[in-house]
């Protein structure tokens, strides 16, 4: 990477999405220090995921700037989605298909 010309301010990257390793260098590159509040053994992370980040991407910031990055998702973000229960379950043996009584006849218009 090139390094950035020392201008007093500098454009936060978008790190969401790299190895902590990879973010920690970009980071570097633009003159900004990272932290990471979920994770106390930050310096020695390598290959988990960034999933959040504050400054938001393309913010300016003083250089040295502290950007906060997150490997987890809080409570309630992420993971799987919503579940809800389904009532009434659906059948346990396949879906069924409403058909007539054997043996009535078809309903034809007026006779």
């Amino acid at each position: 990477m090139y390094p950035t010309p020392k201008t007093p301010e500098v454009r936060v990257p978008r790190l969401v999405g790299l190895m902590a390793v990879d973010a920690r260098e970009i980071a570097r590159a633009r003159g900004l220090w990272l932290s990471a509040p979920d994770r106390p053994d930050f310096h020695r992370t390598v290959v988990d995921h960034v999933v959040r980040q504050y400054p938001q991407p393309g913010a300016e910031v003083p250089r040295d700037s502290m950007v906060y990055v997150w490997f987890d998702f809080g409570p309630g973000e992420g993971a799987g989605g919503v579940r809800e229960p389904r009532v009434p379950p659906p059948p346990s043996d396949g879906p069924h298909r409403a058909l007539d009584e054997p043996g009535e006849p078809c309903a034809v218009g007026p006779a």
